[in-house]
């Protein structure tokens, strides 16, 4: 049911296309998905990995399949290998969803100023 992909999106993948595409924020999984997205924790900073702004982009086709493009703190992050793999089980219990795609890409590298304003005050940075 679920493809998942922790290989980072090559160059010539993103060639001609804006680095963060908006979201399908009107479909009706999206808020569901963004909540699935929000129960997972990078095991070393206490803030969802939605609120550290490392959810690029979640894209909902009309058959409700799912791919989420997102980054990580760092390249050599631990859990690099697992985390795209928690994302898509977070997501594949949601009523509706067909399937999950999740990609890791470094472009735009995340920075802090990609978090959210909940995420900034958790963590004493605001």
């Amino acid at each position: 049911m679920t493809a998942q992909s922790s290989t980072p999106l090559a160059a010539d993948q993103m060639e001609g296309a804006p680095l963060i595409k908006p979201s399908s924020t009107d479909h009706p999984l999206h808020e569901s998905i963004v909540e699935a997205c929000r129960t997972v924790y990078d095991p070393e900073i206490p803030v969802n990995i939605f609120d550290l702004g490392l959810i690029y982009t979640i894209e909902i086709s009309e058959q409700n399949e799912v791919v989420v493009t997102m980054s990580l703190t760092a390249p050599g992050c631990p859990v690099a290998g697992e985390m795209p793999g928690w994302v898509a089980e977070a997501i594949e219990p949601i009523a509706g969803v067909k399937s999950v795609d999740v990609l890791l890409t470094w472009e735009p590298p995340w920075g802090m100023d990609m978090m959210s304003d909940e995420a900034r005050l958790e963590l004493g940075f605001m």
